[in-house]
């Protein structure tokens, strides 16, 4: 390890990856340290990673797990920065050893919205019109909503989507809620759609607050940061993605919330053509979060799950 934890020193090192929405994030993070510790130096450390480097293919077609986040958690295992905001649905199921979710903070709007040119709503797109998206997750999904629609892969990070909106390239694009908020632009979205439609990512909406174990120092400055609820309901999201050992290249989506004392949790794994699709809830406790996961992902495999996810594989 190159160093330890400075924090004792008065300076934390918060490394980022250096889009426009992950800088909003780890600086918004980085304020609210701040309010609780007026004297203390953050210094930003901007990462470059594997999934930063890749502009000319779809992520699913690149393979591997943590394409935006394995060149931070280096720098984390090695003591050259101390804490990592992360978009959570970013992270993969298992953590590296030596490595914490320091604090997960309130969520945001964890839907996904669409972005129309017309102003069209879901329902409302001509048929055959095109829409873009790079999510497996999303482009099932909305092949089950709407067969009819061209869907097409869009890379770029956000302010490149809404521009081929806004030049025509394609008739919409499919966005979360949460990233067009962080960057303002929340009144794009043309319509929130419901989890009936769309069911959202693993954490999607959440950040991730990563740091190393055994920084106790470090722990400190974070644990104001973390929100109890949030925690419970990704914690089951992550629990079933790590039983299905899913990730960009499979059509799987999981979301979580509390309704009426309990925690309703909710899985789906589709086909990549979104012909066959496979749904679990469980309700539990919320202190039953992980259990709760756990169910839900084996509902899943046993109902159909393992046998798309072979296919998916095989491909």
């Amino acid at each position: 390890m190159s160093g330890g934890s400075r924090v004792r020193d008065g300076v934390l090192r918060l490394g980022t990856r250096g889009s426009a929405l992950a800088l909003a994030q780890s600086r918004q993070m980085a304020a609210r340290i701040r309010e609780k510790n007026p004297g203390l130096e953050i210094e930003e450390v901007i990462i470059r990673t594997r999934g930063d480097e890749i502009l000319d293919a779809a992520l699913h077609e690149v393979g591997g797990k943590g394409l935006f986040v394995k060149e931070i958690e280096d720098q984390l295992l090695n003591g050259d920065i101390d804490v990592a905001v992360h978009s959570l649905k970013d992270l993969p199921g298992d953590l590296p050893d030596g490595l914490r979710l320091g604090a997960v903070p309130e969520r945001e709007e964890p839907w996904d919205v669409l972005v129309s040119r017309g102003g069209e709503s879901i329902r409302g797109l001509p048929p055959g019109s095109r829409v873009g998206t790079s999510s497996l997750r999303r482009q099932a999904q909305l092949r089950r909503y709407r067969s009819d629609l061209e869907i097409v892969d869009l890379r770029g990070n956000v302010d490149t989507r809404l521009r081929k909106v806004a030049e025509g390239e394609v008739a919409g694009a499919i966005l979360a809620a949460a990233g067009l908020n962080r960057l303002g632009h929340g009144g794009r979205a043309t319509e929130s759609l419901a989890p009936e439609i769309m069911l959202p990512a693993v954490g999607q909406g959440a950040l991730g607050i990563e740091t190393r174990e055994g920084d106790a120092a470090t722990a400190e400055l974070l644990a104001p940061l973390d929100h109890a609820p949030t925690r419970q309901a990704v914690t089951a999201e992550r629990v079933v993605m790590a039983v299905m050992e899913g990730g960009c290249q499979v059509p799987l989506a999981a979301f979580a919330e509390f309704r009426g004392g309990g925690l309703r949790v909710r899985g789906l794994v589709a086909s990549l053509d979104g012909k066959r699709l496979v749904e679990a809830e469980e309700e539990a406790a919320p202190d039953e979060a992980a259990a709760a996961g756990e169910k839900v992902a084996r509902r899943l495999l046993e109902s159909g799950g393992e046998e798309i996810l072979r296919e998916i594989r095989d491909v």
